[in-house]
């Protein structure tokens, strides 16, 4: 039991960008310092565009002036993580895991695997047939797998990671036909990522069964 690996889900509702990442940041120090454990947020986002840090992050993918984005009340924010420009928005469930990878995870690749592995047994749990694409990151559906389900981008600090996974615009499971709350899509992401990364939940703190 010593070797017990445990996780804390906190389902946040709607927070701000610029709130979640200051959050991350204090919850990857004290994860550093042994304080808490894993842990895993769950959100949505008020309208926000996040960039990424290769190139200009996506941002010569940004169209609108930025008075036009201002009216539409839609943010831009840098997000220090891996891809290109990424939207947020209200409707969809963005994961952010604050994992200590090591000793026996210390592989990006099979990070990002796993990952995908949580969102297409979440999204089977609604019917909906999804997988990857080989040389492509991300979940995807539909004929050919030519839509985009979930983007995944990481970002690793000492082998702790805390992680972007957010619903596209491409498609999502709302437009797949799903009607449901987002409460539930959220329980099925928490009891897969427990199952694929073999955590068990904090029990004292998520005392609801996933």
């Amino acid at each position: 039991m010593g070797s017990e690996r445990r996780l804390e889900v906190r389902q946040l509702g709607l927070v701000p960008y610029a709130e979640a990442l200051s959050m991350q940041r204090q919850l990857v120090e004290e994860r550093r310092a042994g304080r808490i454990e894993d842990v895993l947020l769950l959100v949505e986002h008020p309208h926000v565009l996040t960039l990424g840090v290769k190139a200009d992050g996506g941002r010569s993918h940004v169209l609108a002036s930025a008075d036009v984005l201002a009216a539409r009340g839609i943010e831009i924010h840098e997000a220090g993580r891996g891809g290109d420009i990424t939207y947020h928005g209200p409707g969809q469930i963005v994961g952010y895991p604050i994992l200590d990878l090591r000793p026996d995870r210390c592989d990006v690749h099979r990070y990002v695997r796993d990952l995908e592995e949580v969102l297409i047994r979440t999204a089977a749990d609604f019917g909906v047939d999804a997988d990857r694409v080989e040389g492509l990151t991300g979940v995807w559906t539909g004929p050919d797998r030519r839509a985009k389900l979930a983007a995944i981008g990481v970002r690793i600090s000492r082998w702790i990671v805390p992680c972007g996974i957010a619903d596209r615009a491409v498609t999502s499971l709302q437009q797949l036909g799903w009607k449901g709350n987002m409460d539930e899509v959220e329980r099925r992401i928490a009891r897969h990522f427990l199952t694929v990364f073999d955590r068990t939940l904090v029990p004292d703190i998520c005392p609801v069964t996933y």
